[in-house]
């Protein structure tokens, strides 16, 4: 850390940003007041605290985003942005307000003990963002789907025995229904055009997913995660989007942990006690890595789609995922074989697969680098 003469804590909201400052020492942080959270004030405030080289800022990560973290960064003043849930709290403090929580950072701060976020570059926090709509406009289909079948129930009109909902046939199916009341049509047919909406938002948003994970400059991680069973193009683009670059973790371990994947434990003298996973991290990794590892439960192969998107890919990628693919079969079943299958087995695999993921992609990205020194 540099020689900072200042350490700067800010509580940020929509419109307005409490500010304290905490000199070195033990003494108490001292509250500077409220500014507009406008870019203008932010720099007039910063050059009234003194020179960028003995300043350190610090807000919490949030919904306001990394505007100020980039714009403190262009000022060249060292700024963290902080995890909200890693801050420590005071047992019994039941007053919250803007004034002491930028009081707090501030002396947190000077002590060392707030935990920095990784912030992504423009690029992935553009790939992030598409990738978050999608999964906002799938939570948008289920719910419109959900309100349709809702409605039919209500009116005991089911499917034919034998015809799944959504397939080809349950499309048909639906055109053909006819309502007596005006007022039942009209409902049937804005949930059923809402549904069509929705289908065309999601095909829009992932035709763009298409062209980033050929395009970006990510691609070569994007395409080499799919050699993976059951890593397609939305789940490689995912990853890559919200871990960005792999190679910040210095082991498989510190991913997992990210992920919120590794076991809760309680330690103490010679007891020792494991639960279920923490489920602390990224919630986006954790919900795509533990979706397809249910492939694992069925026997080594290489065919089908799975096949076409190893072609052309780096041969260590390809050897990485088939070694994959025998040792999470085995572990799935063995778990299944103590009667922990099912979620439990799928965690278990999912925690391991992302060793496999963290591998190949930090092959790929030294691959790349190496490319880029000899260039």
């Amino acid at each position: 850390m540099k020689d900072v003469q200042k350490f700067v804590g800010l509580d940020v909201s929509k419109d307005t940003i409490a500010v304290a400052i905490a000199d070195p020492g033990r003494g108490e942080p001292r509250f500077h007041g409220t500014i507009q959270n406008k870019p203008e004030d932010i720099r007039k405030l910063m050059k009234k605290l003194g020179n960028p080289e003995n300043l350190l800022v610090c807000y919490e990560a949030g919904s306001s985003g990394y505007g100020i973290y980039r714009l403190l960064l262009s000022m060249e003043i060292e700024c963290l942005v902080v995890a909200p849930s890693l801050i420590p709290k005071r047992s019994g403090d039941r007053v919250k307000t803007d004034k002491r929580d930028s009081i707090r950072l501030a002396q947190l701060l000077r002590a060392g003990e707030l935990t920095s976020v990784w912030v992504p570059d423009e690029d992935h926090e553009a790939l992030r963002d598409l990738i978050r709509a999608r999964h906002d406009a799938r939570e948008d289909l289920q719910s419109s789907r959900q309100r349709l079948i809702h409605f039919l129930l209500r009116h005991e009109i089911r499917p034919p025995q034998g015809v799944r909902n959504w397939s080809v046939k349950h499309r048909e199916w639906l055109k053909q229904l006819t309502f007596k009341r005006a007022a039942h049509r009209i409902v049937f047919q804005e949930y059923l055009h809402t549904i069509n909406e929705v289908e065309d938002r999601m095909k829009r948003i992932e035709d763009q997913i298409h062209e980033e994970a050929l395009q970006s400059e990510h691609a070569p991680v994007i395409q080499a995660l799919q050699t993976l069973r059951g890593v397609a193009e939305v789940t490689a683009v995912t990853l890559v989007a919200e871990i960005g670059h792999f190679s910040r973790f210095s082991s498989p371990r510190q991913l997992m942990s990210y992920a919120g994947l590794v076991p809760k434990e309680y330690s103490s003298g010679s007891s020792r006690w494991q639960g279920s996973i923490t489920k602390t991290g990224n919630s986006q990794i954790r919900r795509s890595i533990v979706e397809i590892c249910w492939s694992y439960r069925h026997r080594p192969s290489l065919k089908g789609e799975l096949l076409k998107r190893q072609e052309g890919q780096d041969p260590e990628a390809k050897r990485i995922a088939w070694k994959a693919q025998h040792r999470l079969h085995l572990k799935y079943h063995r778990i299944s074989a103590k009667g922990k299958g099912g979620k439990v087995a799928v965690v278990a695999v999912a925690r391991e697969l992302l060793g496999f993921i963290w591998a190949i992609a930090c092959f790929i990205e030294d691959k790349q680098g190496s490319k880029l020194n000899v260039a």
